[in-house]
């Protein structure tokens, strides 16, 4: 039996602002954004972003993994490419002189839209499922952007590899699969862990995601790209290392990308309470 609960409003409020980010920055290249929309519109994108989403919480008690998790993960990776251009650090399909920003582009938001589709099939080896499904979608969706077939494949290759590397176990080859991977571990603000929490799945993971209040992309002071973290309670202090340190771990980005982690409010010695008590039965732990 499936558990219900009611969806913070604030993932509502980081749909909107990831889907407006993605609209600004794909404004500027016609075939991101006219994939962008195709995507947004397309039913089997939809489903597989409900399915993959249904799994992951209802039957694994998971933080979720379908369409806000996949837009914030999208607008992240793109808004880290961005600084990265501006960094003089080119993209794989561009050092390729395959395509141009537009291409990387595209490939970047595809790749963050569609990374986690896979979990409608298991959380197991769900990089490998999202591979085999984004295959036969990919063929359907791309030849309404792409006239030239040799180009269109390729960019469906870059799209490929960020879905089956994204994974921390997985090594990034590519720039571009390295952004989709560090984007997903940055998809941990406003207690995005709190459906776990409330279904009764208390652990250092969920009282970790809680401590996290917001993320932010901005330029770095020693690397092209800063990810700074504001969290309430130290415990996220496990959030970052044991998710997006790997992510960075096993990118093509370990010196591109810095982590900076504010504790708020700022100057003040103690922590935000997030457990009053906890309570031990065959359930396992429960908080109070």
């Amino acid at each position: 039996m499936g558990f219900e609960i009611e969806v913070p409003s604030s993932h509502f409020k980081l749909k909107k602002e990831a889907e407006e980010a993605i609209s600004s920055i794909v404004g500027a290249y016609p075939k991101a954004e006219k994939m962008w929309k195709i995507l947004n519109e397309d039913a089997e994108v939809n489903a597989n972003w409900d399915m993959a989403d249904y799994i992951t919480t209802s039957k694994l008690h998971y933080n979720d993994h379908g369409e806000v998790h996949a837009k914030i993960a999208a607008a992240n990776a793109l808004k880290m490419l961005k600084l990265l251009l501006e960094g003089g650090v080119l993209p794989d399909i561009m050092k390729e002189r395959a395509g141009n920003e537009d291409d990387a582009h595209l490939i970047v938001m595809t790749g963050g839209l569609l990374h986690d589709i896979g979990n409608q099939v298991h959380r197991e080896m769900h990089n490998v499922s999202g591979v085999y499904l984004a295959i036969p979608l990919l063929n359907g969706l791309l030849p309404l952007v792409y006239s030239e077939p040799e180009l269109m494949y390729e960019v469906r290759g870059h799209i490929l590899h960020t879905i089956y590397s994204h994974e921390f176990e997985m090594d990034d080859l590519t720039i571009e699969a390295s952004l989709v991977g560090i984007a997903d571990g940055t998809d941990m603000a406003k207690g995005r862990g709190r459906l776990t929490f409330e279904a009764g799945n208390v652990n250092i993971h969920t009282v970790s995601a809680l401590s996290i209040e917001r993320v932010e992309i901005e330029r770095g002071e020693r690397a092209p790209v800063r990810i700074k973290i504001w969290m309430n309670n130290s415990a996220g202090i496990f959030q970052i290392q044991e998710t997006l340190d790997k992510k960075i771990s096993h990118s093509r980005l370990k010196v591109k990308v810095e982590i900076y982690a504010i504790t708020q409010p700022e100057g003040v010695l103690t922590d935000n309470r997030i457990i009053q008590s906890l309570l031990f039965t065959e359930k396992g732990f429960e908080a109070f």
